[in-house]
């Protein structure tokens, strides 16, 4: 007779946590035992036992009830939630919990030292018809960030660091014993250590002197920090990175299929040096082609439980800054190692096609190959060959653009978004300061390296989810449009004589495409696009497949890029792991590094933008009292923000230097609206403005209108 397995305290408390995340997630949902086994991914007798069993204690304890015969709900706890804590920049707070219609404000004696992104227990007070829902911290169930960006004000007697991040509106004290070496004036990062109860303001430590105040190499430092981005590689992991061998062994080769005679070839920005792709073409019968997607074969250096590995997992992608690549691998790897640089053996894994003239797909193979690519090209350089139809690979690439278009032409008849925005790049001198400001324009080059792409990402997830039992895999997946923003924009637009489908489905994506190409060229063209990409959902990685809106593609993942992205790692090794018919992986595991790979992903892009913002603002600081024709993109309560035109700089008009008449914000409108003559100032309306101000460590513009100020 088989002894039955006894589980640790600390299992059964790991299985009690993930079920009581269930009932919290959905405090107003019943939940069975099938249900949870289902959310939970277990599928054994033994597991669903233990489940039950952890219901009963729960439901003893009376933090679930049993609402039918089988079925529990999180038990309403009079008078106590439990939700994050969003600080506001004037010391108050809202608690934002899943338990409760409406967020629940704090005033900053309720707070009991509390900070932005903490997990708590609220204690709510009682509620009149006429209050909105008000509430005590009691207790900070988890703890959100400690560590903060400042400059430091020092005195003889102690010094405090003005915090930069507006959701943080105290003042850190730092004894000097703490400063670090920190001068009066400097950018550092500090640790909030200590709050005493009766303290007015948290303590702390200085960890890190960031350098002068407008320093470019101090600011960028500082915007990483402030993300929570690393910005260099400990020395291990360095060290680590050393002793990955660059030569190619000869069992190596032999177990690979060999495209090193074939005709192959990389299309990258011009400064890039981490070539994650390559494409082959061969020339076969009766018009069609082999075309072949070489993807760097990271995962043969980079293997399991090493300490490359564990980095990259926590990094999970490279982080884009106007000036620099922070990478997610070291250098050795990212540019030298795993990079299909021209004219080296190098490994890779690829998808590879046949296809016909008409770019319909006639059969497919994945597997590790070894390729040597014939030449680099810039975007630019196989732009000019594509447009002039002589040159390099002159042939090859007029046959690709060719197919990439009729790849594009099917995806967007099926119901892809076409958004096409305007992406503004620098150019820096040696000290990191931007001498002009330009528009990246995508063009057949690029678009044919990404249909490519696509149709790489597109066939491996296909090519999974054809396989027997749905095993584990890594998806990238957008979800259908909200409602809600969607109406908002349909409503807005209507205003202009404009209208879409808000069903949600494929007709919705057609009708946007169309609305994109009527307003191309015209005054609402920028704030449509904007307002639109707002109304879409965000795309993450899940390990539970739901589609991709935006792409209209059923199965979609992320295989192209494993030298900047820890995902597209995630699907390599799935993806080998299926080809040799290995059982499915454990969907838990892959599930959370989904997760962090999402949350990474979405702090590298705040933190691109906030490099993008503080460039425009340093731009513009050399262009102070000048006057510049722009649109307004955004109204707020405290004023209305206008882009410049011809570079994309934004900044605020506030509503105190609107003095023409009384303004009062319409929600429902986007407009600021004036009380006594009805003036109004709406998204989209072309605006004249004046630069009166250009603060540097807020990246942050102030205008004002020019007409106004002329009237002076």
């Amino acid at each position: 007779m088989k002894k039955k397995k006894k589980h640790s305290p600390a299992q059964q408390q790991d299985l009690t946590a993930k079920i009581l995340h269930i009932f919290r997630s959905s405090p107003r949902k019943p939940y069975n035992v099938k249900q949870i086994s289902s959310r939970l991914h277990i599928t054994d007798e033994e597991g669903k036992n233990k489940i039950n069993h952890t219901l009963n204690i729960l439901s003893q304890k009376e933090e679930i009830e049993e609402v039918n015969v089988g079925k529990y709900r999180l038990k309403s706890q009079s008078g106590y939630i439990v939700g994050k804590v969003d600080s506001t920049p004037y010391g108050t707070a809202y608690i934002i919990s899943p338990e409760t219609e409406e967020d629940i404000f704090i005033a900053p004696p309720n707070l009991h030292h509390a900070l932005h992104g903490d997990t708590v227990k609220v204690y709510l007070f009682a509620q009149t018809s006429r209050r909105r829902p008000e509430g005590e911290i009691i207790e900070i169930l988890e703890k959100g960030r400690r560590e903060f960006v400042g400059i430091v004000e020092k005195n003889n007697k102690y010094a405090f660091v003005i915090v930069d991040n507006k959701k943080a509106p105290y003042d850190i004290f730092v004894s000097h014993d703490d400063l670090g070496g920190a001068q009066d004036g400097q950018k550092v990062v500090v640790k909030i250590t200590e709050w005493p109860k009766k303290a007015k303001n948290p303590i702390g430590t200085i960890t890190t002197v960031l350098g002068n105040v407008g320093d470019n190499e101090t600011e960028m430092h500082a915007i990483l920090a402030e993300f929570q981005l690393p910005y260099k590689f400990a020395q291990e992991i360095e060290d680590a990175a050393k002793y990955i061998p660059e030569e190619i062994s000869k069992s190596e080769i032999q177990s690979r299929k060999d495209f090193r005679n074939i005709t192959t070839f990389t299309i990258d920005p011009h400064d890039a040096k981490d070539f994650d792709d390559a494409l082959s073409i061969q020339f076969l019968e009766n018009n069609t082609y082999e075309i072949g997607v070489h993807i760097a074969d990271v995962t043969h250096y980079i293997t399991e439980d090493s300490k490359l590995e564990k980095e990259a997992q926590a990094r999970a992608t490279s982080v884009y800054l106007v000036d620099r690549v922070v990478p997610m691998l070291p250098e050795k790897l990212s540019n030298k190692v795993c990079s299909l640089r021209p004219n080296e053996d190098k490994l890779t894994f690829s998808a590879v096609f046949t296809i016909n003239e008409d770019a319909e797909i006639l059969s497919e193979w994945f597997g590790r190959t070894i390729i040597n690519s014939d030449k680099r090209f810039s975007y630019e350089d196989a732009q000019q060959v594509i447009e002039n139809k002589e040159g390099d690979l002159a042939q090859e690439l007029e046959i690709m653009n060719t197919l990439a278009k009729k790849l594009r032409a099917k995806r967007f008849s099926n119901g892809a978004i076409a958004f096409d925005r305007k992406e503004v790049k620098f150019n820096i001198d040696k000290d990191g300061k931007p001498i002009s400001i330009y528009y990246k324009e995508s063009k057949d080059a690029n678009k044919l390296i990404e249909e490519f792409m696509l149709l790489a990402n597109r066939k491996v997830a296909e090519f999974i989810s054809k396989k027997k039992g749905n095993p584990t895999f890594v998806y990238r997946i957008h979800d259908k449009p909200d409602e809600f923003k969607l109406m908002d924009f349909s409503n807005f637009i209507k205003k202009f004589g404009y209208k879409i489908n808000t069903s949600g489905d494929s007709a919705t994506s057609k009708s946007i495409n169309k609305l994109l190409d009527d307003i191309k060229n015209k005054k609402e063209q920028n704030v449509f696009e904007t307002l639109a990409v707002r109304s879409m959902a965000k795309a993450s990685y899940s390990t539970e497949n739901i589609g991709h809106y935006g792409l209209a593609f059923a199965h979609y993942t992320h295989f192209t890029s494993p030298i900047r992205r820890y995902p597209d790692m995630m699907v390599h090794r799935l993806l080998n792991r299926y080809l040799h018919e290995q059982k499915s992986a454990d969907v838990t595991f892959f599930e959370e590094l989904c997760k962090h790979s999402s949350s990474r992903e979405l702090l590298a892009s705040n933190a691109e933008r906030a490099s993008i913002k503080y460039k425009q603002v340093e731009w513009m600081k050399d262009h102070l009292g000048e006057v510049f024709e722009g649109v307004v993109s955004g109204v707020t309560e405290w004023g209305m923000f206008v882009e410049i035109k011809e570079n994309l700089c934004e900044g605020m008009v506030s509503i105190r230097d609107l003095d023409d008449d009384q303004y009062i914000f319409d929600d429902k409108n986007y407009c600021l609206r004036g009380k006594f003559h009805n003036h109004i100032y709406t998204l989209g309306d072309t605006v004249t403005i004046k630069i009166v101000r250009a603060d540097l460590i807020k990246r942050q513009l102030d205008f004002i209108l020019a007409d106004a100020d002329s009237e002076e």
